[in-house]
């Protein structure tokens, strides 16, 4: 039992970081709802009459049909992108956790990936698969096919953006699932072994099962990192073409600063803010679930 000193200690401790988050993320997310239900445009921003119009931004994005557009995009994209980060994450740390030459500088040499800012994977990305970049000039030469408009064809686009994003969050994948690998114990598979398992086994109804914390914290993070994705869409798409790679962000941003709708952009972030906030409750219920079934 805590004394009374020990509690206000605490509280003490936690007050700075309470601050912090109500001023930069209580404050913004609250702001950010009180505008999308005003009229704030080019017009008015600074001055004059910010009428209240309720829902009617939210009404108006949905029967514009682009705000249920870029979701479609952003989830196809995400889901795209986790399943291929998780697969090849998995494979390096399943690779990685045994011991062999060279391991670390491999590693290493992976984790470039990550450590870059997103502005030059996109920039890079852009140069790569531009119509007379590298990627079009190795299928003409190999022979695998003929030219490919990539950024300017919709689905190939979005394929571009998959790759790019996928060669980001492979370290991620791995360092995490690299982690959680470290944490089951030696004995587990030498029981196994004895009992007759074969490598397949081993991996089912062990590796997969002992990771299963991992994965879910693996899972709902990269979701939360991929479907906010910004700097790779617009610098490289830019959301096109025709809007086949528009996702919630960049559309939340080219409302609110290319078309001046103020309101209209809060309203398309607070859709998105509401779908992470879902999923992070999904993340909380699996937990607590996982929790009570173990106990």
């Amino acid at each position: 039992m805590l004394s009374r000193h020990q509690k206000i200690t605490g509280y003490v401790l936690v007050l700075p970081a309470l601050i912090y988050m109500l001023f930069f993320v209580g404050y913004p997310i609250i702001d950010n709802i009180r505008l999308s239900l005003l009229d704030v445009n080019v017009m008015n921003v600074s001055h004059g009459e910010q009428p209240y119009v309720g829902l009617q931004n939210y009404k108006d994005l949905f029967e514009e049909g682009v705000l249920v557009k870029s979701i479609v995009n952003t989830l196809i994209y995400t889901v795209a992108c986790i399943v291929l980060q998780f697969i090849i994450g998995l494979a390096f740390a399943l690779l990685f956790s045994k011991s062999f030459r060279f391991a670390q500088r491999l590693r290493g040499f992976i984790m470039i990936s990550w450590l870059l800012p997103a502005t030059i994977t996109a920039m890079m990305y852009k140069f790569m698969f531009s119509g007379d970049g590298v990627v079009n000039e190795l299928i003409q030469q190999l022979h695998l096919g003929s030219h490919v408009d990539w950024l300017v064809t919709p689905v190939p686009a979005m394929i571009t953006l998959i790759i790019a994003n996928t060669w980001i969050g492979i370290p991620f994948n791995m360092i995490l699932l690299t982690t959680g690998l470290t944490t089951i114990p030696k004995d587990i598979y030498e029981s196994a072994s004895i009992d007759g398992a074969n490598a397949g086994q081993k991996f089912v109804r062990l590796t997969l099962p002992l990771l299963k914390p991992a994965i879910y914290s693996l899972l709902v993070l990269g979701f939360i990192y991929t479907f906010k994705v910004f700097e790779l869409v617009l610098i490289a798409t830019h959301g096109g073409p025709v809007n086949a790679t528009q996702m919630m962000s960049t559309y939340a941003y080219k409302l609110s600063f290319e078309m001046f709708k103020f309101s209209q952009g809060a309203a398309a972030a607070n859709v998105m803010f509401v779908i992470l906030f879902l999923v992070g409750v999904l993340y909380l219920w699996m937990v607590r679930k996982e929790e009570v079934s173990s106990s």
